[in-house]
């Protein structure tokens, strides 16, 4: 019998995702599911409501619907627990109680919270990995703020809002639930932002004129961890840049090198100098150089997915917008084709025929050679993640339009087969009746 139908795993937590990089709560409109009900890995498991949409989600385990703590109509606050995916239909261990506000929380600064984003359906946490503006600084809406590392990737996470950094909730390394507050922005400027760790109480940055020694707690500007105690406060993560990242890629260079040196983490652009002394000292492993990675962009200057799709289903039936997705994917390489569609981690894999008929598009579990990262509902007006196992290819919103970015090897794509993949989808992207009728 297959492993997802025995059930023989702890209980999974059900919380309300983050479908928005702004967004901190939901509103549960139903539940697709009753309590006590069997449910398998994407079963459609409920509606919510955000300011920009309303979308299904998914369930990330199999097993029962238990414990269903919010009804439909509630505002839920983005990560709480509000039910369970059990072995059994009788679970009868208790689910989380939700995080009450402590006396910490309540000394903070007035203003808006900003907190930590789900990247990822199954996403439970994020390590911060460091702050991209100093405490005090003023920002904008846009600002990069903070990057934060999953277990998928390492993204810039942008302010939100306009204002001044009054406080900084977390460090670099520390591990912070999903909607859990790890800034305040407020209106104003303060004279005594707040620095803290996730587990710390709130301590006020000292003020400029004041001397260090007189200072309590200078932990607005904390030193650098060990690489060591990063790496366990991160269970074995190397934190570093997205940026970073991409250029160690593109020059073969390996970022565990910083590691074994005792290099303190997050790593960042001003330590790719020490990154490549230490790779030029090191014995090459292989006589060939890595190739470098494959990076292209294209501008769509109108979305024609979306009526596409609702001509798809009214007309045809065809009611999955992500088979839409990975069809006009695999039409774009011109043959037959495994396409993954990945949204905030939850991923789902189609066959491709080398026909174009959209009926035929089927679901497979075969491993995707082209994954389709759909972004558009989040807040990121661009991306660098870096070459991955697999040429990836996303999709941001840019005004009425779209943002494409293809990412990959040589060996993955030839840089013609690259070029023509990127204009192929953006065309189709435009204007999808055009290029499957």
């Amino acid at each position: 019998m297959p492993r997802n139908e025995t059930y023989g795993f702890g209980p999974h937590d059900v919380t309300m995702p983050q479908l928005g990089m702004a967004q901190d709560a939901g509103k549960i409109v139903s539940w697709l599911k009753a309590p006590g009900d069997k449910v398998a890995k994407g079963d459609a498991l409920f509606e919510v409501e955000t300011d920009k949409a309303t979308m299904e989600v998914e369930a990330q385990a199999s097993g029962y619907l238990t414990h269903v703590t919010a009804a439909a109509g509630e505002d839920v606050p983005v990560g709480q627990v509000i039910a369970r995916i059990s072995a059994t239909a009788e679970e009868d261990a208790p689910v989380p109680a939700p995080i009450q506000k402590s006396d910490a929380d309540s000394a903070l600064p007035e203003g808006k919270q900003i907190t930590m984003p789900q990247l990822g359906m199954a996403q439970d946490s994020g390590v911060l990995v460091g702050w991209l503006v100093e405490l005090g600084a003023q920002v904008g809406p846009d600002d990069p703020l903070f990057e934060v590392e999953t277990d998928k990737a390492t993204m810039e996470v942008p302010a939100g809002a306009s204002g001044w950094v009054a406080a900084t909730l977390a460090q670099a390394g520390d591990e912070v639930p999903v909607g859990q507050a790890v800034a305040v922005i407020s209106a104003s400027k303060l004279d005594a932002p707040v620095a803290r760790g996730v587990a710390a109480k709130a301590v006020p940055a000292p003020k400029p004129d004041q001397k260090p020694e007189a200072a309590k707690s200078p932990q607005p500007t904390p030193k650098p961890a060990p690489a060591r105690d990063a790496m366990a406060s991160s269970g074995g993560r190397i934190l570093a840049s997205p940026k970073l990242r991409r250029i160690a890629v593109e020059k073969g260079l390996d970022l565990a090198q910083l590691v074994q040196a005792g290099h303190p983490q997050p790593y960042h652009m001003r330590d790719l100098a020490v990154l490549e002394t230490l790779a030029a000292k090191a014995p090459a492993p292989h006589t060939s150089a890595a190739a470098p990675a494959l990076r292209l962009e294209a501008a769509c200057p109108k979305d024609g997915f979306a009526p596409f799709a609702l001509w798809a289903a009214e007309t045809h039936g065809l009611r999955d917008a992500d088979a839409l997705l990975a069809g006009l994917a695999g039409a774009s390489l011109g043959r037959a084709a495994t396409v993954a569609v990945a949204r905030f981690g939850a991923d789902r894999t189609y066959h491709v025929p080398a026909t174009r008929r959209l009926s035929a598009i089927t679901t497979t579990d075969d491993t995707a050679e082209l994954v389709l990262r759909d972004l558009r509902m989040s807040a990121l007006s661009g991306i660098a993640m870096g070459a991955e196992d697999r040429p990836v290819l996303t999709l941001l919103a840019r005004g009425e339009g779209l943002a494409l970015v293809l990412e990959c090897t040589p060996a993955q794509l030839a840089p013609d087969q690259a070029i023509a993949l990127l204009s192929e989808f953006a065309g189709r992207m435009h204007d999808p009746l055009r290029h499957l009728l």
